[in-house]
């Protein structure tokens, strides 16, 4: 049993893959997580812990289709930055929908779910955080203590140069809707600052901490850091900003951060990183925090090789899976291996394709399932998936022909085989992806090998998933994946099949 937050082990990202722009709060022992999940749903992914490095998925915030329609949504849009906080008995969860009608807030008691339908927030911008100030009021009215809630997020000023500028309004939170007047807080650590954004706001013995990321989420990317006695401000930054500079280490792009108080009192910050040289993306990362004259500092970020097998026969449909949008009824069933329906839908288009995915964990590794699918017509066909996003992907698919290896439209290599049953995987190392095919009982054979560097995220990252199609179609059948694995390399790394 934990007794002191000095006690878990640091070093992997603590929510590998696919998990950018964290967010976390506490209630007692318990720690709740969101990240961003752009234009895949459920949306809103809610993880819980008790030690902070030890994360399970419990749901999602928008994890039904009358919440969010992300129809015709873009690669890398959708659902940016999410804050989750929780104030008197209830949770509220804050984010952003891009290209959409904009800031909206879904509340819970229980943060698996359900949690409410949106409600939309007046104000333009991205990012958006919540700050309960419950500290005694001043009595002068204007922001300088008392019960009330605030809502913050980043507005673009010069979309070229990069200029942001945070600015807040005060949240009813039983009303759950912004009044009163607006304040801008901060434009950036420097004139010259570019892309401030961000915001959260913390109260810190009696003092107002403001903490933003800067520089853009690449390799500039860091976290700065003012304080005022007023939350209205004004702010000033602290003398050594950035307080987490740009890193140059084994993890990349660190920034995004935002802190919790441990029940011992310390602090530690959740923030985004990158391993370059993988199709990993941007990840959860912790960090601890130790404060110099009021201001935070912030522990170097690490990873060491954590690995998660993971073997899926689907008794039922796990949390991590998810859809490209929101699917407008299910295509899929379980209990029976997966049976995916063969739709008219398919990757290339923004649409629903019958496409379910999870994220890649770490640069290395073997994913392989086991198909029993017989094509009806030349159109129908149906296998394994790498996506970075609509038209950026691998597909090693059965079709009439036998097995065919493609990037997007383009087919790289193909292969007859049998009637019955086929065994399909995919070895990856780093952006080395060597793709394999066997039967049940049979060796594996090599298909051909690609080297796939179009698979460097941007906001989203590499997703490793099963497939079905009929091409615009209509069609009846399915394809049943039987298991679906993913496995690790000895360290050694032997040659081996997938």
């Amino acid at each position: 049993m934990t007794t002191s937050c000095d006690d878990p082990v640091f070093g992997d990202p603590v929510l590998p893959g696919f998990r950018p722009d964290p967010s976390v709060c506490r209630v007692g022992a318990d720690y709740y997580l969101v990240t961003s999940s752009f234009e895949w749903f459920p949306g809103l992914p809610v993880f819980h812990s008790r030690d902070l490095v030890n994360w399970r998925r419990i749901g999602s915030a928008l994890d039904r289709a009358s919440q969010l329609d992300l129809d015709g949504c873009e690669p890398s849009r959708g659902l940016f930055a999410p804050t989750i906080r929780h104030h008197e008995g209830v949770f509220h969860l804050v984010c952003t929908l891009m290209d959409g009608p904009g800031h909206f807030v879904v509340t819970a008691t229980d943060p698996a779910g359900p949690w409410s339908q949106p409600i939309w927030l007046d104000g333009e911008g991205f990012d958006p955080s919540l700050f309960f100030d419950d500290g005694p009021d001043d009595g002068d009215g204007d922001g300088g203590g008392g019960s009330r809630a605030w809502f913050t997020a980043a507005r673009v000023l010069d979309e070229a140069g990069g200029r942001t500028a945070i600015w807040m309004r005060e949240y009813l939170p039983h009303e759950r809707l912004l009044t009163g007047p607006e304040h801008v807080l901060w434009s950036g650590s420097h004139p010259g600052a570019r892309w401030s954004e961000a915001p959260h706001l913390y109260k810190i013995d009696g003092s107002y901490l403001l903490l933003t990321a800067e520089g853009g989420t690449d390799v500039d990317h860091s976290v700065v850091a003012a304080r005022a006695d007023r939350v209205t401000g004004p702010y000033e930054g602290a003398p050594g900003n950035p307080v987490l500079p740009p890193a140059k280490g084994p993890v990349t792009c660190t920034g995004h951060a935002d802190l919790v108080q441990t029940p011992y009192g310390d602090w530690r910050a959740f923030l985004l990183g990158v391993r370059p040289g993988s199709a990993l993306g941007r990840e959860t990362f912790l960090s601890r925090i130790t404060w110099d004259d009021g201001w935070p500092v912030f522990s170097p970020v690490d990873h060491t090789d954590l690995r998660r097998p993971l073997h899926d026969d689907f008794a039922t449909l796990a949390a991590d899976w998810s859809t490209l949008r929101t699917p407008p009824a299910r295509f899929w069933t379980t209990g029976d291996g997966l049976r995916l329906q063969l739709r008219p839908e398919h990757l290339g288009e923004r649409t629903v394709p019958s496409l379910l995915a999870r994220p890649q964990e770490q640069p290395d590794c073997d994913v392989s399932t086991e198909l029993h699918f017989v094509p009806a017509a030349p159109d129908e066909e149906a296998g394994l998936a790498v996506v970075l996003d609509d038209d950026t992907h691998l597909l090693f698919l059965r079709t009439t022909e036998g097995l065919s290896l493609r990037h997007g439209p383009e087919i790289l290599a193909g292969v007859p085989v049998p009637p019955g049953p086929v065994r399909l995987g995919v070895r990856i190392r780093g952006f080395s992806h060597t793709f394999a095919h066997a039967a049940p009982n049979g060796a594996w054979e090599d298909l051909a090998t690609i080297e796939a560097t179009f698979l460097t995220p941007l906001f989203t990252s590499v997703q490793l998933g099963l497939y079905a199609t009929s091409n615009g179609r209509p069609s009846t059948s399915q394809a049943h994946f039987t298991w679906f694995d993913i496995t690790y390399p000895s360290r050694q790394e032997p040659p081996g099949r997938p």
